[in-house]
């Protein structure tokens, strides 16, 4: 099987072929840290985190980069605002996004790097494209010259007809600004300083970088003049990453990624997520039922199925009854990946791994190697956790499976491997096989329950159960006694 992608540059799904064999070089853009993470940031990072996953799991050596945004008009606003400084709010939100994401098991990238560590690298960038006659100074700004750079336009489809004025991003918004401005089309490379704000010395006078720069410049100070994927959402399409595409392969003449990649966009209830629309939930409030998330808190592997039920170019709705169904659809998967330690035992499995199931493993493939299609490679494991929930309630009630132990230690290791290939793991509390207690103190105390029964001492049989279902411990009483199950 040959493994797919679909390029935004090229508009069409194109065989992956990385510039160094069994490599990739994977970069995706951050977030700008002056607020907490919400929901676009959760499907996002789910998604490329969950390319990375199967890129690992495919064999290949994955080096993964997401940038953290640490000086940009918001920053700068919002330390005003909090009467504190640019780097205390850039920290707080750092630290706050670590906290967000990783509930969500979205694993740490290889690097974090941060705009305020690569000034010298952006100055680098911005004196080549100013040598090439690709941008200029203006009265302390740098621009870059769109009209210089005949591939403008090429991710996004758009005609510079088009395109509006603005197109510089986060930093642009003085009216001041398109005076300096050669052409409306122009973008900013560096910006004045401003009164009491942070600057650096350049050539060009004091002053910060501009939004799109940054990226170019860390992945060229990373991971060099060209990588494999670069994904982001698909709201960064434009400007940034067709900025992003100007400065580097201007600058370089060399191609920035072999393949864009990005996901699709996020709504909540039909509309698009924005604060004036008072839609605007954000991670923490969806998994501890708070702020504009009016329902109860959700479990972070809901959201993260939720998110992977859908194939990651489509849009993603979230409401109220979706992620119910996401759910219920956690606790069949949750019900499959717990029965190893629930029946494990008492079945006479070992310790030692057994051979995978690898026509599943071939089907989950088939699914991912076409353009990531996680939603389809689910199917696999929801047959796996259908059929080892109905064994479970087959052994509880019968005291017997009817698939053999070890063809049912095949199928339950098949559905671990592959959900973790997905992120989507039980906790430790969950997966825990004792509650506490091990299978002979619960036998211990079932015991005791069967004597307090025969005795009569019904207030004590009572006390038993309630306090074996307090620890997970499910019994059931039948004419050939009782059994128990986690």
């Amino acid at each position: 099987m040959t493994l797919t992608v679909y390029n935004t540059l090229t508009r069409r799904q194109e065989p992956f072929e990385t510039i160094e064999p069994g490599k990739v070089k994977m970069y995706c853009c951050g977030v700008t840290v002056y607020d907490y993470c919400h929901l676009g940031h959760a499907r996002s990072y789910i998604v490329w985190d969950t390319v990375r996953r199967y890129l690992l799991w495919r064999g290949y050596e994955v080096q993964y980069l997401q940038n953290f945004t640490d000086i940009d008009d918001k920053i700068l606003n919002r330390a005003k605002e909090q009467g504190s400084t640019m780097q205390e709010v850039s920290n707080r939100f750092i630290d706050a996004y670590f906290e967000d994401i990783r509930r969500l098991n979205v694993m740490d990238a290889d690097e974090y790097p941060r705009v305020t560590e690569h000034i010298p690298e952006i100055h680098q960038l911005i004196q080549t494209l100013t040598d090439k006659g690709l941008a200029y100074a203006a009265a302390g700004d740098v621009y870059y010259r769109v009209e210089r750079f005949p591939g403008y336009g090429k991710l996004s489809g758009r005609e510079l007809e088009q395109m509006q004025a603005g197109a510089s991003g986060r930093v642009e918004g003085e009216d001041s600004e398109g005076k300096k401005k050669e052409h409306p089309f122009d973008f900013a490379l560096w910006k004045g300083s401003k009164p009491g704000e942070p600057a650096w010395d350049s050539p060009w006078g004091a002053g910060r970088p501009g939004w799109h720069i940054e990226c170019s410049a860390m992945i060229r100070s990373r991971l060099g003049e060209t990588i494999d994927i670069h994904g982001g959402g698909g709201d960064l399409v434009f400007p940034h990453h067709e900025n992003e595409i100007a400065q580097s392969e201007g600058a370089l003449d060399k191609p920035l990624a072999r393949y864009w990649t990005h996901n699709g966009m996020v709504m909540v209830h039909g509309q698009k997520m924005s604060k004036s629309l008072g839609n605007f939930i954000t991670i923490r409030e969806m998994l501890d039922g708070a702020g504009n998330w009016q329902s109860e808190a959700v479990d972070p592997m809901t959201i993260r199925l939720f998110v992977l039920q859908a194939h990651y170019r489509k849009p993603l709705d979230f409401t109220e009854e979706a992620i119910a169904t996401a759910s219920h659809s956690w606790q069949t998967l949750k019900d499959g990946l717990l029965f190893g330690s629930q029946y494990g035992s008492k079945l006479g499995w070992t310790e030692e791994k057994t051979s995978l199931i690898p026509e599943l493993l071939a089907r989950f493939q088939e699914s991912g190697d076409d353009d990531f299609n996680f939603s389809a490679g689910l199917s696999v494991l929801f047959e796996l956790a259908k059929d080892l929930r109905r064994e479970g309630n087959i052994f509880v009630h019968e005291g017997q499976t009817k698939t053999p132990s070890d063809e049912l230690q095949r199928q339950w290791q098949t559905l671990v491997t592959l959900s973790q290939v997905l992120g989507l793991t039980v906790t430790p509390e969950e997966s825990s096989t004792n509650n506490g207690l091990s299978d002979a103190e619960i036998a211990a105390l079932v015991q005791q329950r069967q004597e307090a029964r025969k005795a009569k001492d019904f207030a004590q049989s009572d006390r038993l159960r309630d306090q074996l279902q307090a620890l997970g411990i499910t019994l059931i009483d039948s004419k050939d006694g009782t059994r128990w199950h986690r």
